[in-house]
């Protein structure tokens, strides 16, 4: 499980193509590697990945085929600059929302709108998720744990504030991005539970 409070972006330095997955290499902050061990998870642009090692030097990763279907990794090569997260333990302050680094979908930076110190973004999303997507609620956008502002049948508004900007990669994002989207859990959970409901209700 994360946070959604990214702690510093990374920088891939090595992507191997193998016959049914890819294999990541990945410069990381200062002491971000510190006590990592093999096997632990990690999120890469808010995807949940295993170390293949201890990260002593850089982090590795394989990720497979369904992982590369599903999220923004399908476009990333050498050179590019990935927000990253431990895994959170018990005494990790939540400062954003529980995020699993499942990634439900992927969207599109639709437009960008530069302030004097913030960022406005509108990001497009599959109209399929629609009923789960709503003002002032949770979405996790590329591993940063984000509060929605406007939203439309298929595109929702983010704020940024320069804090976000500074710490992550959203800063670097361009209308046509491709970015990773973890819907928020709770609210899924709530909207299944009163449909379920609702739905036995008129069948009584």
């Amino acid at each position: 499980m994360f946070s959604g409070i990214v702690q510093g972006t990374g920088k891939v330095s090595k992507v191997i193509s193998n016959k049914d997955h890819i294999s990541l290499e990945i410069s990381a902050p200062k002491n971000f590697n510190k006590g990592l061990k093999k096997g632990a998870s990690i999120s890469v642009d808010g995807v949940c990945l295993t170390s293949v090692d201890k990260g002593i030097n850089k982090l590795r990763f394989d990720v497979i085929e369904e992982t590369i279907a599903r999220t923004n990794l399908k476009e990333i090569e050498k050179g590019s600059i990935v927000n990253l997260e431990r895994s959170i333990t018990a005494s990790t302050e939540i400062g954003g929302h529980l995020m699993s680094g499942h990634i439900h979908c992927t969207g599109k930076i639709k437009k960008i709108l530069n302030k004097k110190s913030t960022r406005d973004i509108i990001v497009d999303f599959p109209k399929k998720f629609k009923e789960y997507i709503f003002e002032k609620g949770y979405i996790g956008l590329n591993g940063c744990s984000l509060t929605l502002g406007k939203v439309n049948k298929s595109s929702f508004c983010l704020h940024l504030i320069p804090e976000t900007l500074m710490v992550t990669n959203l800063d670097k994002l361009n209308v046509g991005a491709l970015v990773n989207i973890e819907i928020d859990q709770n609210t899924i959970s709530v909207v299944e539970t009163v449909k379920n409901t609702l739905a036995a209700q008129k069948s009584r």
